[in-house]
């Protein structure tokens, strides 16, 4: 009776631990197990797969060696289960000793060991191995099929995945849904929508369009390749659907940029009681981030409190980055610091936060707490944290994660080496920058369009248009993105021809619909002085967004056509294209340009009181701007006292022109003071202010200035201008003589003024800004650098070709009146861009009319 008692006893005590195994309670399981006076090798299989069912990779290992310790043989049913928490863990090693000891057993041809093998070295990125064991099995099922596609798959050989299933095909194993899933996600990834509508053919002639897991696999293929209007379609014809199924809609959406469909598919699931995930919730959060809807993810993160799914570390994650994205810091600071479990992708989002959000110091302080805590970055953590150094001007800090880059083998990353690119590139170090770039062993578009927006934010705009031509010798094709980098150098250097060129390449690539390339285009004619040529490009984009409608406003104000660049703010309006806070700095300087003082007012009350934006210092700068220029100085005094912001040195600034241009010293004093305490060490607003004196005939007090210059170590830069003449760009500086063609410049320029004066024009002296006599003077305004380039440029132009010329300063008022009679005598149009704006002269007459 007592051995039958304890018999019976084992009996119940086993069947207990394989239903607390089987239903996930494993704490219970494990106690009954190590008071069992005897477990069979059936036990610990029932245990060990128990873990390894719910994850807990690392215990089910422990146990399989504790069961080799008490000399329990492992069996045919063992070695499946500690192979998948291998897989589970990377861990290859401890695979390899598994598998040496398989091969002891002569178990290595079994087939569920074998599938375990080969899902084994798979999963560890091992694939010649895990192609090698597959081609060995005697036998393979469907599971072993599957096995090694998903392997391909999962390590981005979508092709070799394709062509497994094909011969899977060809040697008539029978496909399940895994199959089907598997081999739909492959093309989902590589955007295969031909072949994913092959195997959507085969599907539906299997019959397994029925099956919610590969039904949602189709949905979420159509989803991902693009075409939602068929993802659609099947998602509604289910007629029964699971979460993966919502959150392939949800995803589809999100991905193909319908953010506020998603969150309308996020509503429809709830209607129907189907419990979100955490995939769905990081769905629906990323929607809200996009949209900046914080109120709706503040309603998400309140059902996501009740539903218990904050300690999930995908959702927190997601929680955050939806608050930094959205501007709250605050509450995005507060949900990282209440995550329990912090992963890469948590630090990073909160590192990216910061960074979003201005705060660029607490990110790289961040990122080093992130090295304290043992948290190894990433590829997306160096590639954010990369700009950070760049716009602190960091380079030492830049350094030391460039170390840590090429310590951790992270170097070869695409995103990396662009980030090093452009942070070495910000820091001013072009020659570092080059280095990383050469030593890239396979260098794509985006590498090279790094470095050439390196070389041109540099001021180097020759050497990033020949690396512009290189890239194509070498036979990178140029991205959109590479084609908007090239074009501002156009513009900056009025390389107006150059700029033509690019627009064949851009007309013959079929670049030409691209709102991106549009838009730079738009803005590289305006700036070069070409209008017109700005409009009819601007008129071909054929989805205009917010960006192409400012470009083109700001081009017009830029050019003094006030009431057109406020024609084609009515006409953004009528389109339906919300304006933002840079259409409104547009808007207004076109008014300062202009002189439109009341449109000015009306438009800086539109902004606030129509459009809900709030003035930043750069509208207020705008209006004072406007004011100054219209003479207006006390009124722009007043204005600026009363703003609610405090005002910058740009503000002041510009002021302080408006008091150079009208004589006003008085006030011109009171707005220096302010100036030089905020900007003590800025050459431009002491020459401004030496000018101001020097106009108004006080030469002491405009020494005095140039004297405390001297004594600070300020150099005024000189006057430059810079003109195309047959596809190269020349450079002229005031009062220098080295340039070329220097005698037949001068005799051109001789010429010119004797018949300037026979018609009536006389040098105003007060703009030489010297006190000489008048003879120097005149031949100091004669040196001015733009009369020395419009002399080159009708010296070596064909006849009738308009003269471009483009200047780093303002034009002096001599200058402009002297150009106005050059334009009348040589009977051509000259273009001349300045440090603010474009005048163009014809027939003795200027289309700013003398306002500027």
């Amino acid at each position: 009776m007592f051995i039958y008692g304890l018999e019976h006893e084992v009996i119940l005590m086993s069947k207990l631990v394989t239903m607390y195994a089987r239903c996930g309670s494993m704490n219970d399981a494990r106690q009954l197990f190590d008071k069992m006076p005897k477990q069979s090798v059936f036990l610990w299989n029932e245990i060990i797969r128990g873990y390894v069912r719910y994850g807990f990779y690392e215990e089910a290992l422990a146990l399989y060696h504790q069961m080799q310790h008490v000399n329990v043989i492992p069996n045919n049913f063992t070695f499946p289960c500690v192979l998948k928490a291998c897989a589970g863990l990377s861990d290859l090693q401890q695979g390899r000793e598994i598998h040496d000891l398989i091969m002891r057993s002569r178990l290595e041809l079994d087939h569920f060991v074998g599938n375990a093998l080969v899902a084994m070295y798979a999963k560890c990125g091992r694939l010649e191995d895990a192609r090698h064991i597959f081609d060995k099995m005697p036998q393979r099922n469907v599971v072993s099929w599957n096995a090694m596609i998903a392997g391909y798959a999962q390590h981005g050989h979508g092709n070799e995945a394709l062509e497994l299933f094909r011969e899977m095909q060809r040697v008539g194993v029978i496909l399940d849904s895994f199959t089907m899933a598997t081999v739909l996600s492959v093309s989902s990834r590589m955007g295969a929508l031909q072949q994913g509508k092959r195997i959507h053919a085969y599907v539906v002639r299997s019959g397994f369009e029925w099956d919610v897991f590969v039904s949602s696999a189709l949905v979420d293929m159509y989803a991902k390749c693009g075409n939602m209007d068929d993802a659609s379609q099947l998602f509604d014809k289910m007629s029964q659907r699971n979460v993966v199924s919502w959150n392939a809609m949800m995803a589809g959406y999100a991905q193909n940029g319908c953010h506020r469909e998603a969150l309308n598919i996020l509503r429809q699931m709830k209607q129907t009681g189907e419990m979100a995930d955490s995939v769905t919730i990081g769905c629906a959060l990323s929607a809200c981030a996009q949209l900046q809807t914080l109120q709706q993810g503040k309603e998400i993160h309140n059902n996501i409190l009740r539903t218990g799914l904050e300690l999930d570390v995908f959702v927190s994650s997601a929680l955050l980055d939806m608050y930094a994205k959205c501007g709250n810091l605050e509450n995005a600071v507060e949900v990282f610091d209440s995550t329990c479990y912090k992963n890469v992708v948590t630090w990073n989002a909160m590192i990216a936060g910061y960074a979003r959000n201005g705060h660029e110091r607490e990110s790289l302080d961040l990122f080093y707490k992130m090295l304290q805590a043992g948290e190894k970055p990433d590829s997306a953590t160096v590639a954010s944290i990369l700009p950070v150094c760049a716009h602190l001007s960091a380079l030492q800090n830049g350094r030391e994660i460039h170390s840590y880059i090429y310590s951790s083998g992270l170097e070869s990353d695409i995103y990396v080496g662009c980030a090093l690119i452009d942070m070495y590139c910000k820091c001013k170090m072009i020659e570092h920058a080059h280095k990383v770039f050469d030593k890239i062993y396979k260098r794509d578009a985006v590498q090279w369009t790094a470095l050439i927006a390196g070389y041109a934010q540099n001021g180097q705009g020759d050497q990033a248009i020949k690396l512009f031509h290189q890239m194509q010798v070498e036979g990178i094709k140029p991205t959109s993105t590479t084609i908007a980098s090239v074009l501002p150098i156009c513009a900056d250097l009025t390389a107006l021809r150059k700029g033509k060129e690019i627009h064949n390449y851009i007309l013959r690539n079929g670049f030409e619909s691209d709102v991106f390339v549009g838009s730079a285009l738009v803005d590289t004619y305006a700036k070069c002085g070409s209008i017109e040529a700005a409009h009819w490009t601007f008129d071909r984009i054929l989805q205009k967004n917010v960006v192409s409608w400012n470009t083109i406003i700001a081009g017009y104000g830029m050019h003094g056509y006030g009431e057109d660049a406020l024609k084609l703010f009515h006409d953004m309006q009528k389109a339906g294209t919300n304006p933002n806070y840079i259409t409104f700095i547009a808007i207004l300087s076109a008014c300062s340009h202009a002189g439109l003082v009341d449109k000015g007012w009306q438009y800086f009350e539109t902004m606030r009181h129509q459009y809900g934006i709030i003035p930043m210092v750069e509208h207020y700068t705008c209006m004072v701007d406007i004011l100054g220029r219209a003479g207006l100085l006390d009124e722009a005094l007043d204005f600026i006292k009363k703003m609610p912001l405090q005002p910058d040195a740009g503000l002041w600034g510009a002021l302080l022109g408006a008091c150079r241009i009208h004589c006003n010293v008085e006030i011109g004093q009171y707005v220096a003071q302010h100036i030089f305490e905020l900007e003590p060490q800025d050459t431009g607003y002491y020459v401004l202010m030496s000018n101001m004196y020097a106009v108004a005939g006080r030469w002491d007090e405009a020494k005095r200035v140039r004297t405390l210059m001297k004594d600070k170590w300020l150099i005024k830069n000189p006057g430059c201008s810079w003109i195309e003449v047959k596809k190269k760009v020349y450079a002229f500086v005031t009062r220098d003589r080295s340039y070329p063609q220097s005698q037949e410049i001068h005799a051109m320029l001789e010429n010119l003024a004797g018949q300037m004066k026979e018609v009536g024009y006389e040098p105003a002296r007060n703009f030489a800004l010297q006190d000489v006599e008048d003879e120097d003077k005149d031949f100091g305004l004669c040196c001015h650098s733009e009369k020395l380039a419009i002399a080159f440029g009708l010296i070596n132009e064909f006849p009738g070709i308009s003269i471009r010329v483009t200047k780093n300063l303002r034009v002096c008022g001599d200058c402009h009146t002297a150009t106005k009679f050059i334009s009348k005598i040589v009977r051509r149009e000259i273009i001349v861009r300045d440090a603010s704006r474009f005048h163009h002269f014809k027939d003795g007459a200027c289309a700013c009319r003398d306002y500027w």
